[in-house]
């Protein structure tokens, strides 16, 4: 399939999406970056998402390309926790509301005018709208020029899943080698197509604010931990490693920025019993902010960051710090420790979905959840740092083959087969008008007889 950007059309349905109270987590930041990585290449791409709901219901950003259309914001506005308080209730008015809005206003003037649409769906919660999506199209006759695939990003939800009817209106997707692994459990065979950072997101550490960073933190080891306050992430085991650390006489600071979850407040019990000092703070706007918080918490080991940390922010965290601790027990992909490698961190990952994470050549891969792997791992780099540059150097090269644009790419050569397999019909494309050559010139003149119709046709 050729999809011509001026031809096609993007739509990405995800309960999480680009504004601050719709991401909870990896979900809402492939969302934004791949949403947008589309319209740039100058695909039309619309994102329904639960926006928040202060924000208009409809925004055009991106020169008019990118369409966001923030869903159950009647719904958010009584609910204004994130993205999944009030979910269930999200979830009818989505299903609801949602498919046939969609086609009426999206799926049905593009066709009309002739062009491609691919819907991407995210994660349980858009399972039922796209059988509905598909459905619909069927009983408008147009069921046959939209391809449709389905993507799972984690395995919340899968229990409840029709998955024979998903099967029979999509094409599944997944996002690593570990997560297709674990669909077969559930008899789902999905194609992989990995996540993608933005390209913006491979930088150059400043030295200045590494500098003021790491001298903020005062501490032989600077670590540093982002994502939701989940057992999945090993919170506990991080914070064990910083108490190992302190017991055997070596000072550590750990900055952490988690979620609302509700296993949050065992992590920083279960520090404080560790004999660790934490602190609660909000999160400064900017990077010379950390610096100054740390250097006012000299006596804490544990800064534990209460509100939303800027983007610009985590990279310097990313690059400063000794460490990233993205100890995953369970990580469908792994986004944060490509992130780190983008922005010349080291990253310390598990071992599951972390497909791009290479033991010692790009990464610290952690193959148990034993706390001492952690203290030994970091403390070899702190004895070799020639091995640490070289692994903050491979990482950069490795997060460029994740940037967005390229996995673009595979994700087009994907809907290929998606298109096949569901026999969509795809508009033909434009022939390419060339200019006319003209024949050279010869100096004698000969006449040409045009061929009868018997020449032609034999059988005329």
């Amino acid at each position: 399939m050729n999809l011509d950007p001026a031809r096609s059309v993007f739509v990405i349905l995800s309960f999480e999406g680009p504004d601050v109270y719709s991401q909870a987590g990896g979900l809402g930041v492939r969302v934004k970056g791949l949403s947008r990585s589309l319209a740039r290449m100058g695909y039309s791409t619309y994102v329904y998402f639960c926006g928040d709901p202060d924000l208009p219901g409809e925004e055009d950003l991106e020169d008019g390309r990118l369409h966001l259309r923030r869903w159950c914001q009647w719904i958010s506005a009584l609910h204004r926790g994130g993205v999944y308080d009030g979910e269930e209730g999200k979830i009818r008015d989505w299903n609801y509301s949602l498919p046939s809005s969609l086609v009426d206003t999206v799926i049905g003037p593009a066709i009309a005018d002739d062009k491609q649409v691919v819907i991407l769906g995210e994660e349980w919660h858009t399972s039922w709208s796209m059988k509905l999506i598909s459905d619909s199209l069927y009983y408008r006759g147009l069921r046959n020029r939209v391809v449709m695939l389905w993507n799972a990003n984690n395995t919340y939800g899968f229990n409840r899943i029709d998955w024979p009817a998903l099967n029979l209106a999509t094409t599944v997707t997944t996002v690593s080698r570990y997560m297709k692994f674990r669909m077969w459990e559930s008899g789902q065979n999905p194609i992989v197509i990995p996540n993608g950072i933005p390209r913006e997101s491979i930088v150059d550490p400043d030295p200045h604010t590494i500098t003021e960073l790491s001298s903020a933190a005062g501490a032989e080891h600077f670590w540093f931990k982002i994502g939701r306050f989940d057992p999945d992430k090993r919170w506990l085991m991080a914070i064990s490693a910083a108490a190992l650390l302190k017991r055997v006489g070596h000072s550590v600071k750990l900055l952490m920025r988690g979620g609302r979850e509700a296993h949050g407040a065992e992590v920083v019990s279960h520090a404080v019993h560790q004999g660790l000092v934490v602190r609660h703070a909000a999160a400064p706007n900017d990077p010379s902010g950390l610096a100054a918080l740390m250097r006012e918490s000299k006596d804490a080991d544990v800064i534990n960051l209460t509100t939303f940390l800027s983007d610009s922010a985590v990279r310097a965290m990313y690059s400063a710090s000794d460490a990233v601790l993205a100890n995953s027990g369970h990580e469908p992909f792994g986004l944060v420790g490509l992130e780190v490698m983008a922005a010349g961190g080291t990253a310390v990952t598990g071992s599951t979905g972390e497909d791009y994470a290479e033991a010692y050549r790009n990464a610290v891969v952690l193959e148990t959840d034993d706390p001492i792997e952690i203290v030994t791992e970091l403390s070899v780099l702190k004895q070799r740092p020639r091995l640490a540059a070289e692994i903050r150097k491979r990482g950069r090269t490795t997060a460029r083959d994740y940037v967005w644009d390229k996995v673009i790419d595979q994700l087009l050569l994907r809907v290929d087969f998606a298109a096949a397999r569901q026999e969509v019909s795809i508009p033909a494309t434009p022939p390419v008008k060339r200019p006319l050559r003209r024949a050279p010139r010869t100096t004698a003149k000969r006449s040409v007889e045009a061929p009868s119709l018997s020449k032609l046709h034999p059988s005329a």
